[in-house]
């Protein structure tokens, strides 16, 4: 009977000593998830930076239309999202893409910009389903935004300012482009700073 009882006694004082585990074990999870966090578009500065007007530039879309970056837009903004058909990154994010640009059309102009020889952009588009998107070719705009690397992505409020830029590797920083601009911050990093400066 005494050693049932101790028997009953460890495995209570071995359940409680898991639960204690587990609850800190827990905690240092929350800890970590705090640390690394999702960054969002990775923001690089160069060309033009997060709240400075976004330079109003018309250019021809491959179809031959007349398109207009930047510039005040009664409740509309624009997303300027530079690929290339060369870039494998580009190509595995167009689903996403193509989902914003159809879920968000109520407020977003989605814009698709590229540079190099047209026959290649053409063939592209096909390939990709990316019809319905305006398609440009111009190496004017993506050096007036400072895009060094792709896919790189660019949104431009309705107050023809930037809102939000970065480079855009998954379907989380293109989320992180449109979370940043509802939040007013530059991008994500910086809310996750201001967040930890208000905690410390």
């Amino acid at each position: 009977m005494t050693l049932l009882i101790a028997s009953q006694v460890l495995s209570w004082t071995a359940i409680a000593v898991l639960a204690a585990l587990c609850l800190a074990l827990a905690r240092q999870v929350g800890v970590l998830h705090e640390r690394i966090a999702p960054a969002g578009a990775l923001s690089i500065k160069a060309g033009v930076s997060v709240g400075e007007a976004a330079p109003e530039l018309s250019f021809q879309t491959l179809t031959g239309a007349l398109a207009t970056v930047g510039g005040v837009r009664a409740g509309r903004s624009q997303l300027l999202f530079f690929l290339s058909p060369d870039c494998p990154v580009c190509k595995t994010l167009l689903p996403a893409l193509k989902a914003v640009g159809q879920t968000e059309a109520a407020w977003l102009d989605l814009m698709l910009l590229s540079d190099g020889p047209g026959d290649a952009h053409q063939k592209f588009v096909r390939a990709q389903g990316l019809e319905p998107f305006p398609y440009a070719v111009s190496e004017l705009v993506g050096k007036t935004f400072g895009v060094s690397k792709l896919p790189y992505a660019v949104l431009i409020g309705e107050d023809g300012r930037v809102a939000a830029s970065g480079l855009v590797n998954t379907r989380e920083h293109l989320d992180s482009l449109i979370e940043a601009k509802e939040r007013k911050v530059a991008s994500i990093q910086d809310f996750l700073a201001q967040r930890h400066a208000r905690q410390a």
